[in-house]
């Protein structure tokens, strides 16, 4: 299954943060996946935060914006 914008929202938004929410039936490891979100990389910055709910479990990642394409990695 790929990125659906209806399972994106905006928790909140300060400064040029966002801390968002996905949630969709899907694993963790596709949505993980680089360049999942890639159709909302206009609206994503370097730094923002996503809670993901996938079918097997849930995780708090770090946004990644590079070259127009977005990834996902675990919050150091």
């Amino acid at each position: 299954m790929a990125f659906q914008n209806k399972n994106l929202s905006v928790i909140a938004y300060a400064n040029g943060f966002t801390l968002w929410h996905y949630a969709a039936k899907e694993d963790m490891s596709a949505i993980s996946a680089a360049e999942y979100f890639n159709d909302v990389k206009t609206l994503m910055n370097t730094g923002d935060i996503v809670i993901v709910n996938a079918n097997d479990g849930t995780a708090i990642k770090v946004i990644t914006v590079d070259g127009g394409n977005v990834s996902m990695g675990a919050l150091a």
